[in-house]
């Protein structure tokens, strides 16, 4: 791997091989999505607990303070939408030239395994990993489900994430599931980060299922809603990278929480 490939990799998983993305890009298929209508106000109280931050270049251009020292993951894939035929329906939006302007230090882009867009999705994949690799940019494929939530179980996600890995993403993000993830994990012979998903019902659901991907082999997680979209973002990020990267368990986070909820921490 060369020096430039190697560098942008270590400005998103850190040195103790763990990492915490922060995405912003749901407005690219949701709109205004709640409590990320203004994202660069999203953003202020919580950005520097990230290790990096996933977005359009929409909102970056038009949202974010180009002095934030924070590297960031460019989303590339796009054009579809919650109210078009089929979100899997997806294309590349972002020339690599435009990406090396706006210096991302990775991109993303969406695969949809299973889908009539598969054969779509796998080729451009593999068409952004061509061109991202002459400049020595990381791409992380992001293994999508859309609706099919129940396609969220370990003989799934581990073929999306190694057929991803195959087609040569440096990163792949993909869901947790509680039973078999380290299957998931085991099977892809690159990093692979989790997802978050749908807002969770409790805070500590949210500390469970990071605490129990990071034990089972997943080097981080790439969290949204389940933060942005808590009452107390600062309390939620600052317990989540607790876990990533200082080894609090579920119980320890949880009381990290509730103390810097309370203004204690």
């Amino acid at each position: 791997m060369e020096w430039g490939m190697r560098n942008r990799l270590a400005h998103l998983v850190q040195r103790d091989g763990k990492a915490l993305f922060l995405p912003i890009d749901h407005g690219y298929f949701q709109g205004p999505t709640h409590c990320l209508e203004r994202p660069g106000e999203t953003i202020k109280p919580i950005w520097k607990y990230a290790d990096a931050l996933m977005m359009t270049r929409g909102i970056l251009r038009n949202c974010i303070d180009p002095t934030m020292p924070k590297p960031i993951i460019l989303r590339v894939s796009g054009a579809a939408t919650v109210v078009g035929e089929d979100l899997a329906n997806e294309g590349l939006i972002t020339s690599t030239k435009e990406v090396i302007r706006l210096n991302a230090a990775a991109v993303s882009m969406s695969v949809f395994i299973g889908s009539k867009y598969e054969h779509q999705s796998l080729s451009n994949l593999a068409q952004l990993v061509d061109n991202c690799e002459n400049y020595g940019i990381p791409v992380m494929a992001v293994t999508a489900v859309g609706k099919e939530l129940e396609r969220r179980e370990a003989r799934y996600l581990a073929l999306c994430c190694r057929v991803a890995a195959e087609h040569g993403a440096r990163v792949v993000k993909t869901y947790y599931c509680s039973d078999g993830f380290e299957k998931v994990v085991e099977g892809c012979p690159v990093p692979v980060v989790v997802a978050g998903g749908p807002k969770t019902e409790t805070q500590r659901q949210v500390f469970d299922f990071v605490y129990d991907s990071i034990q089972k082999g997943a080097v981080g997680v790439n969290l949204g809603r389940n933060i942005w979209q808590s009452e107390h973002p600062v309390a939620v990020i600052r317990a989540i990278r607790a876990i990533v990267h200082e080894g609090y368990m579920p119980k320890e986070a949880h009381e990290l929480f509730e103390k810097v909820k309370a203004g204690k921490s």
